[in-house]
Formats: C-alpha cells, structure tokens, sequence
C-alpha cells in the first residue's frame, strides 16, 4: 500500500476538536453538552453582513483579485485608522482566514528546517501551520502562576540559532487571554532587529481587551517595518467564523509581493466572505459596544466561578475570550475525556480543550484547561456546575500544591 507523506503523519490532531466523537456519543446517550472548547461565539453575525450576503445581486459568483477585493482592502485602511495603524491598502492581503494568513507567511519567509520562535502555551494550530510548511517550533513556556506574562527577553535569547527566521506572538493571546504590555513588545522589537528576525502577530482580538489594558499593534512600533507582519481575521470581530476571511498586512514589499505569489497560486479569497466582511466592517458602534460588554461580562463572572471551585485557580486575561485554568486532576486530557464518557449532571456535561495540547512537549500544561466563554453566563453557571461536581467525583483528583490552586480574591 502506498505510503503518505512524513508531514501528513507529522500532523497533530486537533486539541481543540479532538474530543468532539466522545461529545457526539455523549449527546447520542441523551446528554446535554456545553461546549467550551472551541472559540465558536453564540453572539449573532454582525447585521452588516448577514444583509450583504442576503441582498448581494450577483449573478456570477466570480474570482477576485489575488490580493482581494481592492474595495476591502481599501475599507480596512480606514478602519486600521481608528486604531491607530497607518497602512496602505497595497499593505493588505486578503486571506482565506486568519489562518491561511500564516501559513502564506511562513510559507513566503521560511525555509524547510528554519525554525520559529513561540512564547507556549499557543494557539495549537500555530504547530499544524509549522508542520505543513516544514517548519520547527522552538517554544518558550509561559507560566499559569504568574498570569502568562512574556518569559524573559533572555529566555529568547538563549533558543535563537541560524536556523531562526521568525518569532511568533498572539495579543491578545489564544488561549491565554494575556495582552502584550508595551515594555514586552519593545524587548521582542529590539530582538528582531538584533538578529534580523521577521515578528508575526497574530492580533485577531484586537477588540476585546478588557480592564483599560493597553492595546499596541506591532504595526505601531517604530523601526520594523521590513520585519514586523500582521495577521488578521474578520472571523471573531463579527461573531462571523464562516466567512473564512483574514489578512496578512506588512509594509515590507519584498515579503508582500513574494506573499502575492501563493496567493496566485490558490487563485483568491472566497468572494462572497470578502462581499460580508466589507459590509461587516460598517457595524454600529451600539453592535460592537455590546459584543465587548458581553464578553466582559462573561469573563467577570468565569473567573470567579472558576476561582471559588476548590482546588482551582485561573488568572484572569486581560483580553480574547479564553480562559486557561489548572485544575486538582492528575491529568486533564483524562479528565476531559471522562466528563463525556462517564459522567453527568442532571443530564449534563461540559467540554472544554485540554491544556497540554497548547504546549510543545514536556508535560507541561497537563493539569491545564482551555475554556472559551462563548456562550451567555446562565450556560456558563450550568458549565460551571458541571465542572464542580465532575471534579468531587473525578478518580483522578489530586490534592492541589498550596499556594497557587484558588483566588477566591481575584478582581475581575
């Protein structure tokens, strides 16, 4: 039988989906699951865009431009505006989301065995993009106990080789919710130009930093304009992950122009996301405001419920709509695993990505979960209800190491 390839079995399965037969069979048994494994909000589209796809007279669903829809592209520059990101509309290319933005970067700046630096836990789907483009994460571990603040500059430092092309960041970051202070970004800038590295931000949550944090683009520091590029994503902005349509932005023209071939090469962005995404990009501030306090909201009450369940402890993020907790659990994949197989409450249970999954190797992460809070706080106290009891019941619970398990006094 014929072989598939190194990279196909180099591939790493979802942590974020992996669980989903065990759900299914959960839900197949009758049981509710609440699902917070996933950032798939139940926050309705933005109206903009649901009325853009449903008026849109085209009679031809056509290709369009390589780069995306000049109009799109020209629209975000205005709203890149507001945030004080000064871009060209030639600066952007429209992608197929946020996604195939960074596998077109890696794709266009490295090369099969170069390396790539990333602050761990990450998006998990950073180390799939990595695998697919032949590419190596080296990862610095970022740490529950101190809220997944940037480990130190030094720490960098010491892992970069001349095999490292790029250092990757997310801010706010998936999935820990921490936003990137401006002393952090100008160590991580000064880096880059030390070394004459590319920095790739991934800044799709750019709209939800919370407790009068401070949010800086990368775009916005000064003198990286040839290595710095940005991703973006209308995705989670516009309560909107079906339209598929993100951005690479970077004022380096070399890396665009070389970026435009790939996109060449997969002919364009899908044509009726970028029609949505333009008229997204019109949502009222009354849409926004209340997506923020939402979320606010939201993270304000699973910070504290997860606080008050003996034996957890969770910081609290400062941006995005994710939580990582640590849990008294002797190994939170398992735990995961059982909550759907084994256990309910009233008929309940609750899904949620297990930590480790974020992380390179090492064991690191093993008493760690991911929540989303994508669904509103009277799902969330169920969510919550079902986490309590799932862990008095749990074979697997661990007494929890003093000091770091609860913050009962935490201000959210």
């Amino acid at each position: 039988m014929p072989k598939i390839s190194k990279r196909g079995t180099l591939m790493p399965n979802s942590p974020i989906r992996k669980l989903v037969p065990l759900a299914e069979e959960a839900s197949k048994k009758g049981r509710q699951v609440i699902r917070l494994n996933i950032g798939q909000p139940d926050i309705p589209t933005s109206d903009k865009a649901l009325a853009a796809i449903r008026n849109l007279k085209a009679t031809i669903l056509e290709y369009s431009h390589s780069a995306g829809m000049e109009s799109l592209r020209r629209k975000m520059v205005k709203y890149y505006e507001r945030h004080n990101i000064h871009v060209d509309y030639e600066d952007i290319l429209i992608t197929t989301g946020g996604s195939e933005a960074i596998t077109i970067t890696l794709l266009t700046c490295l090369n099969a065995g170069d390396e790539i630096i990333v602050p761990e836990p990450f998006y998990a789907n950073y180390y799939s993009f990595a695998t697919s483009s032949d590419v190596k994460v080296v990862a610095i571990s970022s740490h529950i106990e101190n809220g997944f603040i940037l480990p130190p500059i030094e720490e960098f430092e010491k892992k970069i080789t001349d095999r490292t092309k790029c250092i990757i960041i997310c801010n706010p970051n998936n999935p820990t919710g921490h936003v990137y202070s401006r002393k952090e970004l100008e160590q991580i800038r000064d880096l880059v130009v030390k070394y004459d590295l590319f920095l790739l931000s991934d800044e799709v949550y750019r709209e939800f930093v919370y407790d009068d944090e401070e949010f800086i683009s990368i775009m916005q520091l000064e003198g990286i304009d040839k290595h710095a590029i940005l991703i973006d994503s209308l995705s989670k902005r516009y309560s909107a992950t079906g339209l598929r349509t993100g951005a690479l932005v970077t004022r380096n023209r070399e890396l665009r122009d070389t970026a435009l071939k790939f996109c060449q090469a997969r002919l364009s962005p899908p044509y009726v996301g970028q029609i949505a995404g333009e008229a997204a990009l019109d949502s009222t501030d009354e849409y926004m405001n209340g997506v923020f306090q939402e979320y606010l909201s939201r993270r304000n009450y699973i910070v504290e419920a997860l606080n008050k369940i003996p034996g957890v402890y969770s910081p609290v993020p400062k941006g995005a709509f994710y939580v990582m907790a640590k849990l008294p659990v002797d190994d939170a994949e398992k735990f995961a695993m059982w909550m759907l197989s084994d256990f309910e409450y009233e008929g309940k249970t609750v899904m949620f990505a297990p930590g480790a999954g974020f992380y390179t190797e090492g064991g690191i992460g093993r008493q760690e979960v991911r929540l989303a809070y994508v669904i509103n706080v009277e799902q969330l106290k169920i969510a919550m209800k079902c986490l309590e009891e799932g862990l008095k019941a749990y074979p697997g619970r661990i007494e929890p190491v003093q000091g770091i398990t609860s913050q009962t006094e935490a201000t959210v």
